[in-house]
């Protein structure tokens, strides 16, 4: 009996909370509302909260279900898992000028992304590469963009700068370029060359003809390529095919120049098969017969021929009164008799069909 008060209690618990949960379908949902049936079976814990704890201050379900489910959500302004208010100013938040990281969320520290040119907790401040206008009237002014090359400055020309940008250095309120490639700053691969750009550098590559280069060009080479021959300045193509003696040695075979090298092709009317070039024939068919070049007419006089040279030594046997040769003889002359009828009846009607 005590053993079986736990298992009891178990399941009235359960039958008690399905019995609940009937009565709050029942009472809430229309009977043909499958949706609505679906919707609190499905989130049964929700609707058994309300029911022992918050139907007094909520007594709407519904209300109570959506304060519950959105809590992933903040009122404009506020930010974070207790939805504190975001950092504002003059302007609203973020003095207007910026977000709030997080805003409306449950997420986000709540700190300021301020718009392009601004900075600050509150976004009140100029950006690196801007400056403040000066403003006629009591409102706050706004930031502008430098000149290119100012990390700091007064106004937009370039001779308003108060700090330079990295790759500049200051000189008369202006910055001017450093040449990275005149110094040790610049650092390029092998095989390429420093070009100075505004502000910084680029590594370029050399010139196909050379290996090292101090420049763009030919004539910039440390050294020439394989396939290059120094002359005058420049490092310039070697033509193989006319500087050496056999440059390819296969028969049937021509040379072809190319920047830096050459290659071998088969000459007009040759094919490469097995490294060597062989005369390109057409393919060869199979012999032609004794009678692929008659036309229908003639094999069948030939036929007729063959025919009647056959009859005529049947019809000789026949005349000397064997008689295995005349039943041969008449067989023969009855098979004739009939392929020529045959023969001459499919003539006929073709010709009345194509209208002869």
């Amino acid at each position: 009996m005590f053993a079986l008060q736990p298992l009891f209690h178990s399941l009235c618990v359960c039958v008690c909370s399905e019995t609940r949960l009937l009565e709050i379908v029942e009472a809430v949902c229309d009977k043909s509302d499958f949706d609505c049936n679906r919707l609190l079976e499905q989130i049964e814990d929700q609707v058994e909260t309300w029911w022992f704890h918050r139907q007094q201050e909520a007594p709407d379900l519904f209300e109570w279900l959506c304060i519950e489910e959105l809590r992933l959500c903040c009122p404009p302004g506020h930010y974070g898992p207790e939805c504190a208010e975001c950092p504002s100013g003059p302007g609203g938040v973020c003095g207007g000028l910026g977000r709030c990281e997080g805003e409306g969320t449950r997420l986000g520290d709540g700190d300021c992304v301020c718009d392009p040119g601004y900075s600050g907790v509150l976004c009140q401040d100029c950006a690196d590469g801007y400056y403040r206008e000066k403003s006629s009237n009591h409102t706050q002014p706004p930031c502008s963009a430098c000149h290119h090359s100012c990390k700091k400055c007064t106004g937009p020309q370039d001779n308003k700068c108060l700090d330079c940008k990295p790759g500049w250095i200051l000189h008369s309120n202006k910055c001017v370029d450093v040449d990275e490639c005149g110094t040790e700053l610049a650092r390029c691969p092998s095989n390429t060359y420093c070009f100075n750009t505004d502000g910084s550098y680029e590594c370029r590559g050399c010139d196909q003809a050379c290996v090292g280069c101090m420049g763009s060009g030919p004539a910039r080479c440390k050294k020439c390529a394989r396939g290059f021959r120094l002359t005058g300045a420049k490092c310039l193509d070697i033509d193989e095919c006319s500087e050496r003696a056999i440059a390819c040695p296969g028969l049937n075979e021509a040379c072809i120049n190319e920047e830096g090298s050459f290659r071998c092709e088969c000459a007009e009317g040759f094919v490469r098969r097995d490294s060597i070039c062989v005369e390109n024939l057409p393919p060869t068919g199979p012999e032609k017969g004794l009678f692929d070049d008659m036309t229908d007419d003639e094999v069948l006089v030939l036929q007729q021929m063959f025919f009647g040279v056959v009859i005529c030594a049947l019809a000789t046997l026949a005349a000397k009164g064997d008689m295995v040769f005349t039943a041969i003889f008449i067989g023969g002359v009855a098979a004739m008799a009939g392929y020529w009828l045959s023969e001459k009846g499919d003539r006929v009607l073709d010709g009345i069909l194509k209208g002869r």
